[in-house]
């Protein structure tokens, strides 16, 4: 497998400008994520630097951008807050050690080709958890939107103390939120291909505040504070014994959010390209970014699709523009990290404000109720659960409901190819010869067919349709339009059979082939039915089988006495 991500020479001018263009989207919104997950400044802008550079480098999407996003600052936040309340003097390192966790757990999944399966969810769950994630966001940001500090605990404790935030707001603050939401609602769409409006809305906030709020003494105007220029803190790994199980399914959830974040993402760029990426390539290259992050101290990240999309517009193709984009953000941290100092931390909540209402699936909630009850209360379960109770839970209970509605559709609609007949009564396509046959048994031979995959859903429609008819002589298990045989449907037909061999009947297996016949013969049913007895042709089978109804009965009369009729 090819190591490095694909780069070529051919583009150099469309990725320099790709990267370009999204270093100064990633500036503004480094800098936010950074201080909305208690981190810092500088945490957002090395975990946008290191996490661009290396998963570009190693990763399986070459026009991807990968920078500190919405769903993971949301991770990182509570991970950096519970670890920091219950052990404040090493709570910020063993946070970094989650970042480098969850890294490595990110290449397991793509050493262990997961990444096919990370993105198979239902929609609907997909969309509840980055509505979840959405509002987590606006809530988090409403305090240094107000000028507060935010309180610590997450949403729940942020609307326990919204009339005191609302009570105490700092006015000056709120209007330079305010004055940030405007430029970011209203900004030209024509604009956007020149300058991007986050990076316009931070520059207006900063120098408003500098310029006509400077005398301003009522309140002091809070900033993000001076950015010491230089290389990065190393991060030694910082373990706890009471810390470990916490540490670990942190670890756990930012490896699977990012990779599904990550994931999407790169489903975006591949539309827009018409490439297709390589995801557990990609999933290792994300893995190998966090960890590094984790090392030096940066905040975690993934796939960012608005840069993404901003990169392919300008022209970027191949991982290049990844690359130069983190060199573009890297000299601004060694030369120009003293000129963010005066940005003012209300201009940044506004900013993720905005990603937050970004976030949320406005298109989706609108008409998610026209498409089904079901469907509308999977996706506001998992907001709510994701809001205030778990990220993970509520992915893993969306998943769930989501499973066990679709089985029961599919259970509904595969047990009515579940079919038990004795007579030719039309349930079936039969040729008429076969048909003849059929009435020839005179209800002594059961045609037990069966069609389509067999789930696990379709065992009782299965024992249903084979106890509703008692009296018979053959049973013939039609199982040719079968093209997969689940346990549980396995088991059920075993049961049938056991039960009709057990009653002194025959019984007959048609069509099994290749991975079907392969599963009945695991379960032992090879050893209950002679060899003779497995056909492929339905007319052999039916003729074999009123051949044992004569056989039984005497070769000329049926149980009523009546004769057989010849079959010419």
């Amino acid at each position: 497998m090819q190591i490095i991500n694909q780069i070529h020479f051919r583009n150099v001018q469309g990725d320099i400008l790709g990267g370009l263009t999204a270093a100064v989207v990633a500036l503004p919104m480094a800098l936010a994520f950074g201080i909305a997950s208690g981190a810092g400044a500088s945490a957002g802008l090395w975990g946008a630097i290191l996490v661009g550079f290396f998963a570009a480098l190693f990763g399986g999407t070459p026009s991807l951008i990968s920078e500190p996003t919405g769903p993971m600052t949301v991770i990182v936040t509570a991970v950096i807050s519970g670890l920091t309340a219950n052990n404040p003097e090493n709570g910020m390192a063993m946070a970094f050690t989650v970042v480098m966790m969850a890294g490595l757990v990110q290449i397991l999944f793509g050493v262990l080709r997961l990444g096919r399966y990370i993105t198979m969810l239902p929609y609907n769950v997909i969309s509840g958890f980055m509505t979840g994630i959405g509002v987590i966001l606006i809530f988090m940001q409403i305090a240094p939107f107000l000028g507060q500090a935010t309180p610590k605990g997450g949403v729940i404790d942020v609307i326990k103390n919204l009339p005191t935030l609302i009570t105490n707001l700092n006015p000056w603050e709120t209007f330079l939120g305010l004055i940030t939401l405007a430029i970011l609602f209203f900004y030209p769409t024509s604009w956007k291909k020149v300058v991007p409006p986050q990076l316009v809305a931070l520059v207006i906030g900063t120098a408003i505040s500098l310029i006509l709020f400077s005398g301003v003494e009522i309140r002091t105007i809070a900033t993000i504070g001076k950015i010491t220029p230089g290389l990065p803190q190393f991060q030694m790994p910082t373990f706890s014994t009471e810390n470990w199980q916490l540490m670990f399914v942190n670890a756990m959830v930012l490896g699977m959010v990012g990779s599904i974040d990550c994931l999407l993402t790169c489903l975006v760029s591949d539309s827009l390209t018409r490439t297709e990426h390589k995801s557990n390539k990609e999933l290792i290259g994300q893995g190998i970014a966090n960890v590094i992050t984790g090392l030096c101290g940066g905040v975690a990240g993934s796939g960012a699709t608005t840069a993404t999309v901003v990169n392919i517009q300008a022209g970027g193709r191949t991982a290049l523009s990844g690359i130069s984009r983190a060199l573009v953000l890297l000299i601004v941290v060694l030369w120009a990290a003293p000129l963010t100092s005066g940005i003012p931390l209300a201009v940044l909540a506004g900013i993720v404000l905005k990603v937050g209402i970004n976030i949320i699936d406005w298109a989706f909630l609108k008409r998610v109720h026209k498409i089904s009850w079901k469907a509308a209360g999977i996706v506001y379960t998992v907001v709510f659960l994701t809001v205030f109770v778990d990220l993970m839970i509520a992915v893993a209970v969306g998943v769930f409901i989501a499973n066990i509605l679709t089985i029961d559709s599919l259970e509904q609609l595969q047990s009515k190819s579940v079919k038990a007949i004795t007579d030719t009564d039309d349930q079936i396509v039969l040729t008429e010869e076969e048909k003849q046959l059929l009435d020839l048994a005179n209800g002594r031979v059961l045609l037990f067919h069966l069609s389509g995959p067999m789930i696990f859903g379709i065992a009782k429609a299965i024992a249903r349709e084979h106890s509703a008819i008692a009296n018979y002589d053959v049973l013939i298990v039609d199982l040719g339009e079968v093209p997969m045989l689940g346990v549980t449907s396995s088991l059920a037909i075993e049961n049938a059979i056991k039960e009709a061999i057990e009653a002194g009947r025959q019984v007959i297996v048609l069509g099994a082939t290749g991975k079907v016949k392969r599963r009945l013969e695991k379960l032992g049913i090879a050893g209950l039915i002679p060899g003779h007895h497995w056909m492929g042709d339905r007319l052999t089978a039916l003729q074999e089988g009123l051949a044992m109804v004569r056989e039984k009965q005497g070769h000329s009369y049926d149980e009523m006495g009546k004769p057989f009729p010849s079959l010419s």
